[in-house]
């Protein structure tokens, strides 16, 4: 039995060790980290006196990994990311159990070799709940963690991100296995070896997306703006920077989220002086309006493409909001939040169907407004909708100095290999990016300290489908077969047996001598 003081260092244990992937991501971006970041967390859930126990640790560790991931948060949130990482914390306390079932004690080869395949499904199981919109969507995924490797945006083209993460679960448990378990060293090395395999097959013989032409887009990132007349004077830069960018002939310029502070329909000036920008620059504009909309009630955030005529017409509306910062969940009840941080005191209204829009030439664009870009399967859609170019508008200027701006720009490496697609990712602050339809960056990146930028670059275009965009997450259907075989297997081996299955093994006792 642990002793109260053993209890308690073993509780700050699983809080640090789940708070350590979040090194991994943006800004350290120790992506080769990830590989052994979950190996001290699993290593103190396989020796966990009993389930109970094993949960209680799945569950602080849990809240230590979203605290961390979400730091930044803070400022916005203020104590309520306490309370909310202790709920999302809950999702980790079935991957605990099977952590302590498949790897405690000295598990035999058979059960080690099923713990490489039904420990990374359990991890991806928590990581497919958190990443419903209302959960707060699926920021911070594993595999997200990998944006800057080629082999996993390649592996991200067949599965999704998902898949990366379960490859990254499967070798941290391998590692675990090779420290812990002396007799399962041979099923850990053939999982790594298995893990290379794959990824080198995939390497080796997936074809790459094919380049059918090159869009030039201008980026336009205004910088900070502040003070009552904010809106005004983000416009004024706005505007001032897409004139410096008529010499170099963009076929199509992307201002960032909530670009501009009012309704077209309401401020006809305002439409005309985009739609004098558009025929200056010779090219449409992608705008988004945050505002008061003048046909209906509500505040939308909406993409809109202004051609030299103004408005064409063609407009999405965001759908899926983020949490706290553009509508308050269950208000009634959580209203309180706006009185201890930066909640949004009024909800934003929610689109009804992702749009993809045409541009002059034939190509068509699919626009993403911010959170949504965390989304895989809003990119993908929009790809099967025949969009040749995914653009996401983006402001994070509220976490200016933290490690918003990068983790939410690597996102688009991941959306872009996926789709096989190209993905702009445009903001008003930074960090605004391009990547190419196999995830790699095109041309520097406008960073979150650049003042006021503007930049055109030469983005190649593709027609290919991915496997991904063509099958969907197929990799949260396999681990979900994963853990109905496992618990079926479980629940008739304990049938035959007349009893519940045994506790894992403990480690064989010690006699001292004197």
């Amino acid at each position: 039995m642990l002793t109260k003081r053993t209890r308690w260092g073993r509780a700050a244990a699983a809080v640090a060790a789940g708070a350590l992937p979040c090194l991994a991501f943006p800004a350290p971006a120790l992506w080769w980290f990830a590989y052994v970041a979950l190996v001290p967390w699993m290593l103190l859930l396989r020796s966990a006196p009993s389930g109970r126990r094993a949960a209680l640790e799945g569950w602080l560790g849990g809240a230590g990994f979203i605290v961390a991931v979400h730091h930044w948060l803070l400022p916005s949130l203020h104590v309520f990311l306490i309370p909310l990482a202790a709920l999302l914390g809950v999702l980790w306390i079935p991957w605990a159990l099977l952590v302590r079932e498949l790897l405690g004690g000295a598990p035999a080869r058979g059960r080690a070799a099923a713990a490489l395949v039904v420990v990374p499904a359990g991890w991806l199981l928590s990581e497919l709940v958190r990443s419903w919109q209302g959960l707060g969507g699926p920021w911070g995924l594993l595999g997200a963690s990998q944006w800057q490797v080629p082999p996993a945006l390649l592996l991200a083209s067949v599965g999704g991100v998902w898949m990366v993460s379960l490859l990254v679960v499967a070798v941290n448990c391998a590692l675990v296995l090779l420290i812990a378990v002396p007799g399962a060293r041979a099923p850990a090395v053939a999982g790594v070896a298995g893990c290379a395999v794959l990824t080198g097959a995939v390497w080796l013989w997936l074809p790459r997306p094919e380049v059918t032409g090159v869009l030039r887009v201008a980026v336009v990132q205004p910088g900070p703006v502040g003070g009552a007349d904010g809106a005004e004077r983000r416009f004024d830069a706005e505007e001032r920077l897409t004139l410096g960018v008529v010499g170099a002939r963009p076929d199509l310029v992307v201002w960032g989220e909530s670009s501009v502070g009012a309704d077209l329909a309401a401020r006809p000036d305002l439409s005309r002086r985009l739609a004098d920008l558009s025929a200056r620059v010779g090219a449409p504009l992608l705008v988004n309006v945050d505002a008061r909309r003048s046909d209906r009630p509500g505040i939308y955030k909406s993409s809109l493409l202004i051609g030299p005529e103004g408005p064409t017409g063609e407009r999405y509306d965001k759908m899926r909001l983020v949490p706290f910062g553009e509508y308050v969940p269950a208000r009634s009840v959580l209203g309180w939040a706006t009185s201890v941080g930066k909640a949004a005191g009024e909800d934003r209204m929610r689109g009804a169907a992702p749009v993809v829009m045409d541009l002059p030439g034939g190509l068509r664009v699919g626009p993403l407004v911010c959170f949504e870009s965390a989304f895989p399967d809003m990119s993908r859609h929009l790809a099967r909708e025949g969009a040749s170019l995914i653009v996401a508008q983006s402001a994070t200027s509220t976490f200016q100095e933290s490690w918003a701006p990068a983790q939410h720009a690597s996102l688009a490496a991941l959306r872009a290999a996926e789709t096989g697609r190209p993905v702009v990712h445009a903001t008003l602050t930074g960090v605004s990016v391009v990547h190419g339809p196999s995830g790699g960056r095109i041309g520097p990146a406008l960073p979150a300290s650049t003042a006021g930028a503007a930049a055109v670059y030469e983005v190649p275009l593709a027609s290919s489908t991915t496997p991904y965009a063509r099958f969907g997450n197929w990799p949260a259907g396999a681990s979900l077969a994963v853990l109905l075989v496992y618990c079926a297997a479980r629940t008739a081996r304990a049938v035959r047996s007349g009893r519940p299955a045994p506790e894992p093994s403990g480690p064989p006792a010690r006699t001292a001598r004197g």
